[in-house]
């Protein structure tokens, strides 16, 4: 029965109760840790192996090549001519003239393309190393006192002579020199003891 005074109350829609929903970020927080586990066993795996690499290299580095010998890096073949002894000034004149902090050491060395194209060297890749194992640059503006010129495009199968310049504390021993290439090469030793 209706009362007549009072209207009837609107019947609700019927909504139906959505499914629960399960938690979500438990799957997600899984799944991170996951990928940064594979990601850092790959890193790892990658790193040890970058590890032998350089160890390979600085092996083949550490050991040196008799002056006199030629040598190869890359594209190029060097081979040590001679070694003058250590001295303060480089250069006859006197506006290009250098001279040392320390002293210089002058290494004589042909340089060979061995690639089937052209080449450039580049004195500045060369380094000297001493009996403390210290690498030294070599000082391009004091080796342009005594070559023609600092960098050359070399040929196939041509060779060029060039004079490297160090400039180390007195008293330094020179022990060797590193050749590169490029820049990027690993690089290959030749004894000057």
């Amino acid at each position: 029965m209706t009362n007549p005074q009072y209207p009837a109350a609107p019947q609700q829609p019927y909504y139906p109760q959505p499914p629960r929903k399960r938690k979500v970020w438990p799957w997600v927080l899984g799944g991170f840790v996951l990928a940064v586990l594979v990601l850092f066993g790959g890193c790892a795996a990658l790193i040890g192996s970058a590890a032998e690499e350089v160890a390979e290299n600085e092996a083949s580095r550490a050991s040196a090549a008799p002056a006199g010998t030629e040598v190869r890096d890359g594209k190029f073949g060097f081979t040590v001519t001679k070694v003058d002894p250590p001295v303060t000034t480089v250069g006859d004149n006197q506006f290009l003239q250098k001279t040392a902090q320390g002293e210089f050491i002058l290494v004589y060395v042909d340089v060979v393309n061995t690639s089937s194209e052209a080449q450039h060297y580049f004195g500045s890749n060369q380094k000297l190393i001493d009996d403390q194992g210290r690498e030294f640059a070599n000082d391009t503006t004091a080796e342009i006192n005594v070559n023609d010129q600092l960098s050359a495009e070399i040929n196939p199968g041509n060779k060029i002579s060039m004079v490297l310049v160090f400039d180390v504390p007195p008293g330094t021993v020179p022990a060797a020199v590193e050749f590169h290439d490029s820049a990027f090469s690993n690089g290959v030793r030749v004894a000057l003891k």
